[in-house]
């Protein structure tokens, strides 16, 4: 039975506007709370450091040295890097009979960051596991 004739049943409406102003006022909040971290901020010197001297002996050592522009060198001869593998053979090459010889990388502080990681490759690649890295002591 329907009382109310001619009356028209409204229908609820949902208001979205508050609901966005809401959205808005807490997406403003995370954007002036979050701290972006930016790799141009970090100063960083390397390489120095401080310690003992190595107690290795010379004679199990190879010293792959890299410059600031990529040259490298297997002790003290100079060599075209190329790929990996003909790094790793090189390695190999340098290390002649020695037994797990200890890889002592020398590189420039201003050497790209691959260039290093290329050795490491190679030295992996070459089946050296023990490679160490040298520094110089900070200036007084």
């Amino acid at each position: 039975m329907n009382f109310q004739r001619g009356h028209v049943r409204e229908e609820p409406e949902i208001n979205l506007i508050p609901m966005i102003d809401v959205l808005l006022v807490i997406l403003i909040f995370l954007m002036v709370t979050t701290s972006y971290a930016k790799l141009s901020e970090l100063q960083i010197n390397l390489p120095q450091a401080t310690g003992d001297e190595a107690t290795e002996t010379a004679n199990k050592q190879i010293v792959v040295a890299v410059d600031s522009s990529e040259h490298y060198a297997i002790n003290n001869a100079n060599i075209t890097f190329s790929d990996i593998d003909n790094f790793a053979q090189a390695l190999r090459k340098a290390a002649g009979d020695k037994l797990e010889p200890t890889i002592v990388i020398s590189a420039d502080a201003k050497a790209p960051h691959q260039s290093v990681i290329n050795i490491m490759q190679a030295a992996q690649q070459a089946g050296y596991g023990r490679i160490t890295f040298t520094t110089q002591s900070p200036a007084k």
